[in-house]
Parts: C-alpha cells; sequence; structure tokens
C-alpha cells in the first residue's frame, strides 16, 4: 500500500522522487496502467422528509385479564373500571300537549284576575244586550179604543190575548196543534193581570162570556176580537167592567210552543185522564212533564171537563204560571242557548201595545212570575152559571177591588179557580 505523503510535503511528490499526485487528481499518471482517480461529484444536501407533529403517545387500553383490569398511564397503574351505565329513573309521564298558546316568557298561560273580570263583563253585556235585540224583532199593534175610557187608575193592569191573529202557523201546523182555520181573528185566552200596592192578581175571562159589544149588540165577548180586534176588545172589556187597561199583549199560537219548548217544558198536572183529539191531546192523570205542543193543546181543550170554558181558563193560567217559573230559574241564566231561545222566542211570539216600552215589558214578565204562589193571586170572573154569565153581585166586587188597586181586600169567595162554580 502506497505510503501517505508527509506533512507538509506536496500531493505531486515526496522525498525519495516518487510522484503520487495523481491519486490527486493533480496530474494524470506517468504510468498508463496506474490506476485512474475517481472524478469528485459535487454533492447535494440531503432532503429529509418532514414528519408529522406528534402528540403524547396514547397506548389503548389492555384487554381486561381474568383476575385484575388494569389501564397503564404513565408510569402509574390503577385498576380499569369499564363505563358505568346510567341507572334507570323512574318513568315520568309525557304531558300532553297545551291547547293554549306559551307565553313570550316560556311559561304556561294561567287565568289571572283580570281575565276573570274581563269574561264577567262580556258575561253581562251578553246578558243585557240579547234582550235588547230580542226587543228590536218584537212587533207593535194598536189597542187603545176611541171614545170615552175609564180614568187613570192605580195600579198597573194589562190585557193578556191569546191569538192566532197573526197567522204564524202554516196549515200543516195549524193541523198539527189543532188550532183550526186561520181565517178572520179568533181568540182563546183573555187574561187581565193587574200589579200594585197589593198581591198581583191574574184574572180570567171565559171567552163564552155574554156582554154588550159596542156596535154589534150582545154576544160573546170574544167575538169583539173577531169584529174590531184588539181596540174593540179593550173597548168592550173597559165598559163591561170598568178597568182601564194600561198595556196590552198578545200572544201567538205558534209563538205559545216556541216558549214552552225554549224553557225546556213545563210541568202540567191534569186532574184526570184527558183525550181530546180536536186539541190533539192524550194525556194521563197527575202531573207530568210537557212540551209546547201538549202544553198548547192542555190550554186549549175545553170538550173533557164538564165546566167547559171554565175549566180550561184554569189550565191556561196554569200552564202560563209554570212558563214564568221556568223562565226566571237560575239554570235560564246560566244555560246560554237557553237564555238566547227564550229571548227570541219570547219576542216572535208577543206582540205589544203601541206605546209599551222594554222596562215595561220587563215588569209584565216578571209580575207573571209571581201569580201563583203566596205573593199572587189566580181566579176567573165570578160567574153565576154554565152559560157563563157574570154574578151580579160577586163581580163588581172583584172588579171594584182592582180598580181602587186593593187587591189584598180579595177573598176566596170572589177569587176562585172557576168563577164560584163548584
Amino acid at each position: 500500500m502506497p505510503e501517505r505523503p508527509p506533512p507538509g510535503g506536496s500531493r505531486g511528490g515526496s522525498d525519495d522522487g516518487a510522484d503520487f499526485g495523481w491519486i490527486y487528481g493533480d496530474q494524470p499518471p506517468s504510468d498508463p496502467d496506474a490506476t485512474r482517480a475517481i472524478p469528485q461529484q459535487p454533492r447535494q444536501p440531503r432532503q429529509q422528509p418532514r414528519q408529522p407533529a406528534r402528540g403524547p403517545r396514547q397506548q389503548p387500553p389492555p384487554p381486561p385479564g381474568d383476575d385484575e383490569r388494569t389501564q397503564v398511564m404513565g408510569t402509574q397503574q390503577r385498576p380499569y373500571q369499564p363505563p358505568r351505565r346510567p341507572e334507570p329513573g323512574p318513568v315520568r309521564p309525557v304531558p300532553p300537549p297545551s291547547s293554549s298558546r306559551p307565553s313570550r316568557t316560556g311559561r304556561r298561560w294561567r287565568p289571572r284576575p283580570r281575565h276573570l273580570l274581563l269574561l264577567l263583563v262580556a258575561w253581562l253585556v251578553f246578558l243585557i244586550g240579547v234582550p235588547i235585540y230580542a226587543w228590536s224583532q218584537v212587533e207593535e199593534v194598536p189597542y187603545t179604543p176611541d171614545g170615552d175610557r175609564p180614568d187613570d187608575q192605580p195600579g198597573t193592569t194589562y190585557l193578556l190575548v191569546g191569538s192566532d191573529s197573526r197567522g204564524d202557523l202554516s196549515e200543516e201546523e195549524r193541523t198539527a196543534l189543532g188550532t183550526g182555520d186561520a181565517a178572520g181573528q179568533r181568540t182563546d185566552t183573555i187574561l187581565l193581570l193587574h200589579t200594585g200596592s197589593g198581591p198581583n192578581l191574574l184574572m180570567s175571562i171565559p171567552r163564552d162570556s155574554v156582554v154588550e159589544v159596542p156596535g154589534y149588540g150582545t154576544t160573546k165577548i170574544n167575538a169583539a176580537f173577531a169584529f174590531g180586534g184588539a181596540p174593540l176588545l179593550t173597548q168592550t172589556i173597559e165598559n163591561e167592567t170598568g178597568i182601564r187597561v194600561d198595556e196590552y199583549v198578545e200572544i201567538g199560537f205558534g209563538g205559545f210552543v216556541d216558549v214552552v219548548d225554549a224553557v225546556g217544558g213545563v210541568e202540567i198536572c191534569p186532574r184526570e185522564a184527558m183525550k181530546d183529539p180536536l186539541a190533539q191531546l192524550d194525556v194521563r192523570k197527575g202531573c207530568q212533564e210537557a212540551d209546547g205542543a201538549t202544553a198548547l193543546g192542555y190550554a186549549r181543550s175545553r170538550k173533557v171537563s164538564a165546566l167547559g170554558d171554565i175549566d180550561r181558563a184554569r189550565r191556561q193560567r196554569e200552564v202560563i204560571s209554570a212558563i214564568g217559573a221556568k223562565a226566571v230559574s237560575p239554570w235560564t241564566v246560566v244555560n246560554p242557548w237557553r237564555y238566547w231561545r227564550l229571548n227570541t222566542a219570547g219576542a216572535d211570539a208577543v206582540a205589544v201595545g203601541e206605546g209599551m216600552g222594554p222596562v215595561r215589558a220587563a215588569m209584565w214578565a216578571s209580575a207573571m212570575t209571581n201569580v201563583n204562589g203566596d205573593d199572587g193571586l189566580t181566579c176567573g170572573v165570578p160567574i153565576a152559571n154554565l152559560d157563563v154569565d157574570w154574578d151580579p153581585e160577586r163581580a163588581p166586587q172583584m172588579f171594584s177591588a182592582i180598580i181602587e188597586d186593593d187587591t189584598e181586600s180579595i177573598t176566596p169567595e170572589l177569587c176562585s179557580p172557576t168563577g164560584g162554580l163548584q
């Protein structure tokens, strides 16, 4: 192996004359067979691939052993604990969806005192507004007679007439209710209601009462209504009794049925079984509920009683009192549908005399509910016989007590359901 040149010597030769410069590429070798120098290549800097940053090495938990499960964390070891499942709690019922709209704050709507106040105001408006509307639908009829009339008297006397003169029944309804032909003006019911300082008095005037009808001579009192309507009937009653008629109310047959149905029917108490094909009536003896059609037949029938028209007048007062008792019951005010039906049916059922205002009409309706109890009297005109001739002594006494507003002095001998007949 050739020796390296001594330090400080030239790469081209040595002290003994040997030339080694060819080894380092300084000059070509003189001997062609000598080993050639390896040419030097420029060295490129080595590119190192960029390694992504590594976080702390995480070791997967070792599989659990049979006796002990461990987890290595750094240099410390602790027993391996598998994740715990939450224990099931009590099942809570899911509340039904609330129909009330949630408030802006997310709380459920709850009634407050102001809501109750608004509801009360709305209810009062309904209670007041319905009668006002119903009164606007009531028909007015003339009833004031011409000529001389009795002077003003204490208290108030209403003339109440049950009639089909308003033509409020169709042909089918007249057949179903047994009211007969609607031609002309007819009345089956004539009542005087007096209110004042004493007990309210409801007095029937039988339609077959024989009286003097102005311009038509002596005839039955209901003929006055057929001949001249309400004015002639008013004049006839004032002439025969001396009682001044202050207000007039007319009720149609169809309206009567609707009013009874509006209050949910009334209780009737026949003293015997009644079957009257002409009045479309078939009821048993004793108290029972009756709808409008049955109540009308019960109030109009006169073929099943020996007292005829006298007993019919008694049943008419019975039905009218029953309607009044139902109309003022608390259920009528609490039930809005019943309240609405009663007011609208009453408006369709009645026609009032000209000049009668809503206040006076309310007083009449209220008085009709207080005629069949301790504070009221119901009776017929005192009569002398079944020909319906008025008793010449007792009838004037009855009329005088009404004229003087002294109903407290009326005795049972004057005021009886049959006019004094047994």
